[in-house]
């Protein structure tokens, strides 16, 4: 009984992909500099060299820099993609993990319609879309969940300071993501509250609504694995260490 129950924990656990942006800046117009994604033990972690100007606040709170056409994170040069390679390699990622949950904070708002922006450049959308069951944002969803407690502010740093305890490296996608994925499981959303917060990109823009229809993107059977096969080395997959695991959780948009 207790083989299965966590059998079934495992599966729940695989079926979410906790993705942050870190971009040139916060307005319409700006630009995906990083993209990372974690899902369990597995992780993405990817850099593009930006076509605009690195805002200087963005820069100052990142430390991303462009120099000679080349990206520097607080001085030290990083290998990067081209905007495809990247979106490509997210994709795969996705479908290697069945469709699943993507979650993310404030990414309603901003990088999920950033990401839909760069989706549909590259006419890569259609892909993306068979390739998730939707999207969660867990800024309005600690909201909810958190209502009772009196916290003056719901940014991502501040809730896992004070629901975990921690202070890390915020305003790195990849740490991001990894603090989101423990803040995640503290708060234990219920399948309900989760379903009331499920959207899409196509409903992004949308007022939420309560409700617990699935959009037509969850009746799509994903037929991508020759794009997962061809990209393979795109992606970088990692499997973390049982011990780190107590590492991820003290370093947690």
């Amino acid at each position: 009984m207790q083989k299965s129950e966590l059998d079934r924990a495992e599966k729940c656990q695989q079926s979410l992909v906790f993705f942050d942006l870190e971009t040139t800046g916060l307005d319409k117009t700006c630009e995906i500099v990083q993209l990372a994604a974690v899902s369990g033990g597995h992780s993405l972690n990817l850099y593009i060299i930006p076509r605009c100007r690195m805002q200087r606040g963005a820069a100052k709170v990142t430390g991303f820099k462009v120099r000679r056409h080349r990206l520097y994170l607080h001085r030290q040069l990083v290998l990067t993609n081209s905007l495809r390679e990247v979106l490509v390699s997210f994709i795969a990622f996705l479908q290697m993990l069945g469709r699943p949950l993507v979650i993310g904070h404030n990414i309603r708002r901003f990088d999920c319609r950033l990401l839909a922006r760069a989706l549909d450049e590259l006419d890569l959308r259609a892909e993306f879309d068979s390739s998730v069951s939707g999207c969660v944002d867990t800024l309005p969803l600690a909201r909810e969940i958190l209502k009772d407690r009196g916290l003056q502010s719901f940014r991502q740093e501040n809730l896992v300071r004070e629901l975990l305890g921690v202070d890390y490296k915020a305003h790195d996608a990849l740490e991001d993501v990894r603090a989101l994925q423990a803040l995640y499981n503290v708060l234990k959303p219920t399948p309900e509250l989760i379903s009331q917060h499920r959207f899409t990109l196509d409903t992004m823009h949308n007022k939420p609504v309560k409700t617990c229809k699935k959009s037509k993107v969850n009746s799509k059977l994903p037929q991508q694995r020759p794009l997962w096969e061809h990209f393979r080395q795109a992606v970088k997959l990692t499997e973390e260490k049982a011990e780190d695991q107590d590492g991820e959780q003290q370093s947690g948009s």
